[in-house]
């Protein structure tokens, strides 16, 4: 299918839809349960495109991993990553390729860890840089997958700093291979300013459940002592960036749509989003989106909707994203209505019109393989006739069951 046409329901969405599990916690837990020495049970997983190369990189380091359902992971791992036979290819999936980068350096033997060709061209060069000041060989000569790891059999120890502007998962991937040291880590940004920062609080809450001590010391500096990460069972929470288009999709049509979690009951910084929604249709004149990132696709064309224009702020890392987000939504929106979007440096402006609602605006929706694109821009279509959306199918990423979902709740397509 290489692509899918919306048809406006004409009628308010309601009914239940379960989200999947959450990509970046399962993700995290996965990894940890990894690195851990016995059996972990993680139920409530996401299995998506995204999380199987995860687990199929840890199947290749020695780690056994089963799928005994839809939902669940068991893991067994002997407490160490073992050197894999080739190269670990890792997709367009930004989350593993950081997190295993920094968990190869214990390994004793050389890792490659790469990607498809949108992969090789995210940065890792910050992680890559903490890294090598740590005393680890590690190379990434474009400053993007692929990169090359030579490791010793343990993780390097003392006070690195790194520069985390361009992603939290730089952070992240440094404090879940710190307590493979031999003496305590310190980690400490070269700024205050980072992005997303709730997940940090994601990583450091999965591996105080996998064993490991790790504390903030200030919002700048963190500390982890040495230790091993023991096997546990570990229950996953919904995806919160999923979880956004059904919010987005009840707003717009004036539906009920029951997901089973409430918003304030997540522990994801993209539910931070809700409180936003909720003002819809009269959203705040400019939206601060950088502790909210991947909700701000569908935030954007809610906003084509809205009663007044919307600037978003904090958006710098969306350039870096599986695609250049801004753009793509950009271009997206302006494929909708000429003039209906603007970028203004790394902001972007939404020149809201509620009276494109029930008009047919025929438009060819370029996903650029984005997940997060494709899915915001269905809800578009909710409203709007002729919404096209152009490789549908990259929704596998982390939501393979979105189509089906808005299908459950009434919508059509043609494809």
């Amino acid at each position: 299918m290489d692509k899918l046409t919306i048809i406006p329901p004409g009628r308010a969405l309601s009914g239940h839809v379960s989200p999947p599990g959450s990509k970046s916690i399962t993700n995290r837990a996965l990894l940890l349960a990894g690195l851990a020495k016995g059996k972990s049970r993680l139920t409530g997983a996401l299995k998506s495109a995204d999380t199987k190369h995860m687990a199929n990189a840890l199947r290749a380091m020695g780690v056994k991993v089963e799928e005994p359902d839809e939902t669940s992971f068991v893991v067994t791992g002997s407490g160490h990553l073992e050197a894999p036979s080739g190269p670990l290819f890792l997709g367009n999936a930004g989350t593993a390729t950081r997190f295993l980068t920094a968990a190869a350096a214990s390994v004793d033997g050389t890792v490659i860890v790469d990607g498809d060709e949108h992969m090789r061209k995210r940065p890792i060069g910050p992680l890559v840089e903490a890294l090598q000041r740590l005393g680890i060989k590690a190379e990434a000569p474009t400053g993007c997958p692929p990169v090359t790891i030579t490791g010793n059999g343990r993780f390097g120890s003392g006070r690195i700093e790194i520069d985390a502007g361009l992603s939290s998962q730089y952070v992240s991937a440094l404090l879940m291979a710190a307590p493979l040291a031999p003496a305590p880590v310190t980690i400490a940004l070269t700024g205050t300013e980072i992005g997303a920062r709730g997940y940090i609080r994601l990583t450091l809450d999965a591996m105080a459940a996998f064993g490991a001590t790790a504390e903030q010391v200030d919002d700048a500096t963190w500390e982890v002592q040495p230790g091993h990460y023991q096997a546990t069972d570990f229950h996953i929470e919904p995806d919160a960036s999923a979880a956004t288009y059904l919010w987005a999709a009840e707003l717009l049509t004036g539906g009920k749509i029951d997901i089973g979690t409430r918003a304030e009951s997540f522990t994801q910084p993209d539910a931070k989003s809700y409180a936003v929604m909720a003002a819809f249709p009269h959203m705040p004149g400019e939206i601060d989106g950088s502790q909210m990132q991947d909700a701000v696709p569908t935030l954007a064309v809610l906003a084509a909707f809205n009663e007044t224009p919307v600037r978003f702020t904090g958006i710098e890392n969306l350039r870096v994203k599986e695609c250049d987000r801004t753009r793509a939504l950009s271009l997206g929106l302006n494929a909708i209505r000429e003039g209906l979007a603007e970028e203004d440096g790394d902001d972007l402006i939404v020149h809201s019109d509620p009276a494109l609602a029930g008009q047919h605006l025929p438009a060819a929706i370029d996903t650029f393989a984005d997940h997060r694109i494709a899915m915001s821009f269905a809800l578009a279509g909710l409203k709007i006739s002729g919404i096209t959306i152009l490789d549908p199918l990259c929704v596998g990423k982390t939501y393979p069951g979105y189509w089906d979902a808005l299908a459950s709740l009434g919508v059509k397509y043609e494809t």
